[in-house]
């Protein structure tokens, strides 16, 4: 018999061929296949929200061949990704191939290894069409928000913009703690820190004022610092409280998507699109010598934190092997889920826990390697001991005021023999030092006490991994969203980065408080979390996907139509960027202005003056050929591409990145192309090179 599998992506499509055989032929659809046509709404909203789908433009032929081959075929199998969305691709698929709904035609694969793709198409199921209406009730309504209003705020702010049911809670978080920052007024505190050491011991250990007369001490200027330290000449120190104990540190749960893409950029710097790409190829498989090509880890959009008892036996017994039986909890530690979560799925785990990173380590990018460590360190220090810390608190007493003093030591490493988890601004804290033996009684010698300014900070702004979190801890989006979500707002110049940190455009600002003013709804993040709980309602039949389309649009369409009411003739005027191009016709600083095709510089005169150019991004880099300047330009999709500002009388053209370092043989321009490299363009064939060198990161950065 023949056999036809359909799965998503070329890779997996090759991998999981190796495991099946002969008989089986796997084809990728290569993503959806059918879908809402851009061009319109393509809801009929009159006909009860029915959505009308067509095939993707370009995937004519495609689906035409694949029409053959199912005809073809003795059976089909629906393999696609494990997942809402995948759910979706089988059932268009299934529609555009006339195959029965009630057939026992989908399998999912947790792994791609021969026992997941075994195991996947031993136990072939129906589709889940409530999986598929839950996905297209979110597809829908994010169809009809976008198209009902984008072209409202084109329309009232700038040709082209976009908004829609989660980047806009997303970019007014943003906006928001903006505006926390900078109403914040620095508040101005001390501390009277000392050193301090226990003769005849020398180790020097730090303690801070905490109380006066057994109430707690709060300095606010230098001269109530001063006023303590004048009292405090001359003092004698003495302990008079020790406090041990212990606490148990225990390991943090395996990865979900939203925690690998923090921790990746946390540890890594990684942004969340490169984190998904490295985590997507260790899926769908990678050779590694002699185990042949093979998936690294489970299905990685995932908000489920169970794993399976196969996998923790493995991860279990290789503890036991490597670190020894006291590394293993006597009862194994299950970590619960959030509520509302597609627990058919597995945490993001090795799928071979017996498979160290650094065994594969030769046979992965760099990429690969660093999130593929991440996850197997991750996976299998959840399976460990706790680690237990012995704790201590010195009470130190001079003159009616009280110092103490905070630190532990490691009992046993347990888990963090293996990894700790980064939290966000990690800073370096004294408590974790080890305190030197003391008792009640013990005079303390002094070795110098500071007055110590400080000022309360503002909060911090938003990163890509602090987003993701908040967003996640609010019920807003879900795994498979956090990556487009980032990105559309920045593709639309709402925000910008500086370093990691995220700051909102004046324009990004401007949508925000256009959106809080007239349709309060879509930036509100409690009525967002309750529409994506409604939304998961629908996975397990509880809601009718229709009926929770309906209730939503009206919540949205009549806010919307007032707007447009209230605001006709109205334009929302930003501030123009001035630019230091004078206008060669009347003198003028040229501005930047947006219209249909992008940015372009035009006189802030007109009408009086008309004149415009194209806007022009000059690198440091002069044009190897001619010495002209090297100019940024972009293809029609927006990639960035460099070449002569001569051009047409001189065709220099390159996709490598200039750079503002001249070749030390010839002293023309050198570029950086992939791999780290600056190399020189010279065409008479100079052939110097120099790999990158990496800035050394200071301690605020």
């Amino acid at each position: 018999m023949s056999k036809l599998v359909i799965v998503e992506s070329p890779a997996k499509a090759k991998n999981i061929k190796g495991y099946l055989g002969r008989g089986y032929d796997v084809v990728a659809s290569m993503g959806h296949v059918r879908d809402l046509p851009a061009a319109r709404l393509s809801v009929d909203i009159e006909n009860d929200f029915e959505p009308k789908y067509a095939v993707i433009k370009g995937r004519e032929n495609f689906v035409k061949d694949l029409k053959k081959k199912a005809d073809n075929a003795d059976y089909v199998y629906l393999a696609t990704d494990p997942d809402r969305e995948g759910e979706a691709i089988s059932w268009h698929l299934a529609t555009l191939l006339d195959l029965d709904m009630k057939d026992k035609n989908r399998v999912t694969f947790n792994e791609i290894t021969k026992n997941g793709v075994q195991t996947g198409m031993a136990n072939p199921r129906e589709i889940d069409l409530d999986l598929v209406d839950a996905q297209q009730a979110r597809r829908i309504l994010d169809r009809l928000i976008g198209y009902k209003l984008s072209p409202f705020i084109s329309q009232k702010i700038r040709r082209g913009l976009s908004a829609g049911r989660v980047q806009s809670v997303a970019l007014r978080l943003i906006v928001d703690r903006e505006e926390e920052i900078r109403a914040f007024k620095p508040e101005e505190y001390w501390s009277i820190d000392a050193k301090f050491t226990n003769p005849p011991e020398r180790k020097v250990f730090s303690a801070s004022l905490y109380s006066k007369d057994g109430k707690k001490i709060k300095i606010e200027n230098k001269e109530q610092s001063d006023k303590i330290l004048s009292d405090l000449e001359n003092a004698e120190y003495e302990v008079v409280g020790v406090k041990k104990g212990t606490q148990k540190k225990n390991p943090t749960p395996p990865f979900i998507t939203s925690t690998l893409q923090q921790e990746a950029s946390r540890r890594l710097s990684f942004q969340a699109r490169r984190t998904m790409k490295a985590a997507q190829e260790l899926y769908e498989g990678v050779d590694v010598g002699s185990l042949g090509t093979v998936g690294l880890i489970t299905y990685m959009r995932t908000d489920s934190l169970r794993i399976s008892e196969e996998a923790r036996a493995a991860g279990n017994e290789y503890i036991l092997s490597t670190y020894g039986e006291k590394y293993l909890p006597k009862k194994p530690r299950y970590y619960k889920s959030k509520n509302n979560i597609q627990d058919g799925h597995e945490a993001i785990r090795p799928s071979m826990p017996k498979v160290t990173p650094d065994s594969v380590k030769s046979y992965l990018t760099s990429d690969q390697y660093k999130i593929y460590k991440l996850i197997w360190e991750r996976f299998t220090a959840s399976l460990m001991e706790a680690c237990v810390q012995d704790t201590m608190k010195i009470d130190i007493s001079a003159n009616d005021y009280i110092f103490t003093a905070t630190g532990y030591t490691v009992r046993f490493d347990g888990f963090t023999a293996l990894y700790e988890e980064k939290v966000d601004d990690e800073k370096s804290d004294s408590s974790s030092a080890p305190l030197p033996p003391v008792k009640q009684g013990d005079k303390l010698k002094l070795k110098n006490i500071l007055g110590n300014q400080h000022f309360t900070q503002p909060p911090a702004r938003y990163t890509e991994a602090s987003l993701t979190k908040t967003l996640e801890s609010n019920g807003v989006g879900r795994p498979s969203t956090y990556v487009t979500i980032t990105s559309t707002i920045l593709n639309r110049e709402y925000v910008k980065r500086e370093g990691k940190q995220f700051v909102p455009t004046e324009l990004g600002e401007a949508v925000t408080k256009l959106l809080e003013d007239k349709i309060p709804n879509i930036v509100n993040v409690k009525y967002t979390s309750k529409m994506e709980n409604d939304l998961d309602k629908i996975d397990s039949g509880e809601k009718n996907y229709k009926e929770m389309i309906r209730h939503y649009y009206e919540d949205f369409e009549k806010p919307l139509e007032q707007a447009k009411v209230d605001m006709q003739g109205v334009k929302i005027r930003l501030k123009e960027e001035e630019t230091d191009v004078v206008c060669e016709k009347c003198g003028r600083n040229m501005i930047i202005k947006v219209g249909r095709y992008g940015k372009f510089l035009a006189c802030p005169g007109y009408p009086e003056c008309k004149n415009t150019k194209p806007l022009i991004y000059k690198t440091k880099a002069k044009c190897p050929e001619c010495g002209g300047d090297v100019i940024e330009k972009k293809t029609k999709k927006g990639t960035s591409f460099y070449g002569c500002s001569n051009y047409p009388n001189c065709n220099f053209m390159t996709w490598d990145l200039p750079s503002d370092e001249v070749c030390p043989r010839c002293g023309k321009s050198l570029f950086k192309r992939k791999g780290n490299v600056l190399y020189c363009p010279d065409t008479e064939g100079c052939g110097f090179t120099k790999p990158v060198l990496k800035k050394k990161k200071t301690e605020e950065e």
